[in-house]
């Protein structure tokens, strides 16, 4: 069972920048897509960015240029560079791998962005 420990989360000011990261327990290099995902109070979770094998990228339109996401296959990690944070990033983190069809998520880290 592969498994996805995130860290990094906290509490930082408007403007600020957090580092996430994704450890998994085995190699992801199989991986074909490594991701994160988030999810505010009262809203669905939803896609912030996400990285393919190939090294091709995704971001939410609300994240764009102020968050960057890498994955380190050698490292089994993957991580979320966030920059210029606003309170509306506020949210649990949550890290997601998919192998294949199927898809392991970890337990999420809370972000948390002071006006």
């Amino acid at each position: 069972q592969v498994q996805l420990v995130e860290s990094g989360g906290g509490l930082v000011q408007t403007g600020g920048s957090l580092r996430l990261s994704c450890a998994a327990s085995e190699n992801i290099f199989g991986f074909n897509v490594m991701g994160w995902y988030r999810q505010a109070p009262g809203k669905q979770r939803e896609l912030v960015a996400d990285m393919t094998s190939g090294s091709t990228t995704n971001y939410a339109d609300s994240v764009k240029g102020r968050f960057t996401i890498s994955r380190d296959n050698a490292k089994n990690t993957v991580d979320l560079q966030m920059n210029s944070l606003k309170p509306e990033d506020t949210a649990v983190y949550y890290c997601k791998g998919s192998l294949g069809l199927v898809g392991y998520w970890g337990q999420g880290t809370q972000v948390t962005v002071s006006s």
